[in-house]
């Protein structure tokens, strides 16, 4: 899975400064499509997913109102989903919360 995640956009971006290493934050290298798709998806997955522990995280980390939480607290929410669309792919894990219906 940790494979799958770094071929993924939201990877994040080492500084490594002789004995020092810290994350930066995330990267933007790479194409920037699936990224933006996945910042829409999580937007979309707040509004039609009200419910789930993934969208109360992320109101209780945005509770202060401020832009720029929200703005860094979409992409964590973007790498969440991810990582919980694959654990639904690979084992049938379905999110807490999260309301599926039949297609």
């Amino acid at each position: 899975m940790i494979s799958y995640l770094r071929s993924a956009p939201f990877t994040g971006a080492p500084n490594e400064s002789g004995q020092r290493r810290r994350e930066k934050g995330l990267a933007r290298a790479g194409n920037a499509r699936p990224r933006y798709g996945m910042i829409l998806l999580a937007w979309r997955f707040l509004q039609y997913q009200k419910e789930s522990a993934l969208a109360h995280w992320f109101c209780a980390r945005t509770a202060d109102g401020r832009g720029g939480t929200r703005k860094t607290m979409i992409v964590a929410l973007a790498r969440k989903l991810l990582i919980a669309f694959w654990r639904l792919v690979t084992t049938g894990e379905i999110p807490k919360g999260v309301a599926l219906r039949q297609a």
